[in-house]
């Protein structure tokens, strides 16, 4: 098996009412409320806000760990393809979205009953990072091995558009308000900006060095990158397509996984390095607090109903689950 780490994967949540978004983050006061136990090598988290159950892939088991939100337990677990990396959801559909990297599928989990119902083939090599948008019901897959993104139709269930991205692409977010994506191309130090209408490239945006995670946050059309060797977060203007701001996560960080809760404009940062959550105010682009988590944490996702964050740890083989105090 090829474990090559890829970035978080952004689940993207339905809007509704994004004028109701908090105008500040949350306060500076967040702890680890749970800790729980999931399979081998957990890379990619999800959630689904609206029956409160939390995604979890598990690279090296080949399946995906279910988790409940109201009692922190895992609930089921479902066999899916070989090193399932990547992971995200539409509420609105109720359907579960997991890129198999060394499969070179997609499966697709029916969030009613926790069953695969279905495998669709992508146009690409090792699909790692998926990504949402619930309004249009499409599904954008980056292939790092291919440096492409696939475009899968959610309501036929099939790739509908191969697009060419930059080198190494290893994350991908989707803004629903905008029917946009944004893949972050590791390699060439980029963020490819695709329109949903007619699947095309309409921008590149250079940012900080190895970006490795990326989340929007609609409420606000802001775009997040993480930049691995950078120890910093680039922060885009989804309007003007440029980077207009850039905040540090500390020496030594690493930071990898992002999550935006666009209810709170509190962003959520996993670093690998030193094994914590940069916990960030949207409105002043600053850190407001360091949580410790544990070993290696790779991917996070937020329930904003619930203004709750949850982290993969893949060393620890454990989930954690963040509160605000």
């Amino acid at each position: 098996m090829k474990l090559v780490q890829p970035a978080v994967m952004l689940i993207t949540v339905a809007m509704t009412g994004l004028g109701a978004a908090s105008s500040t983050a949350a306060g500076g006061c967040v702890r680890v409320i749970a800790t729980i136990p999931v399979g081998t090598v957990p890379m990619g988290v999800a959630t689904t806000p609206r029956t409160n159950a939390i995604y979890v892939t598990n690279a090296v088991d080949n399946t995906v760990s279910v988790i409940s939100g109201r009692t922190n337990k895992v609930v089921a677990t479902i066999p899916v393809g070989v090193s399932p990396f990547g992971v995200a959801a539409n509420p609105r559909t109720s359907t579960v979205y997991v890129t198999n990297a060394d499969s070179h599928t997609v499966s697709v989990i029916s969030g009613r009953t926790n069953k695969v119902v279905a495998t669709i083939p992508v146009n690409g090599a090792f699909p790692d990072a998926v990504a949402v948008n619930p309004r249009t019901n499409t599904i954008y897959v980056t292939n790092s091995s291919s440096n492409t993104a696939s475009v899968i139709s959610g309501k036929t269930g099939t790739e509908v558009a191969t697009v060419r991205v930059g080198h190494s692409p290893n994350a991908v977010a989707a803004n629903p308000a905008t029917k946009t994506a944004y893949v972050a191309n590791t390699f060439s130090h980029s963020v490819s900006v695709l329109r949903g209408r007619g699947h095309t490239v309409v921008a590149t945006i250079q940012v900080g060095p190895n970006p490795d995670g990326i989340a929007a946050n609609p409420a606000t059309s802001t775009i997040y990158v993480t930049s691995l060797n950078d120890n910093a977060v680039s922060v885009i203007s989804a309007t003007t397509n440029t980077v207009i701001a850039t905040i540090p996560t500390g020496t030594d960080s690493t930071p990898n996984g992002v999550a935006a809760n666009w209810r709170t404009n509190t962003i959520y940062v996993t670093n690998r390095g030193n094994n914590t959550v940069s916990v960030i105010n949207g409105r002043t682009n600053k850190v407001v607090t360091t949580v410790p988590v544990g070993d290696d944490p790779f991917a996070v996702a937020v329930n904003p109903h619930t203004n709750t964050a949850y982290v993969a740890n893949d060393r620890s083989r454990t989930v954690s689950v963040l509160a605000h105090c």
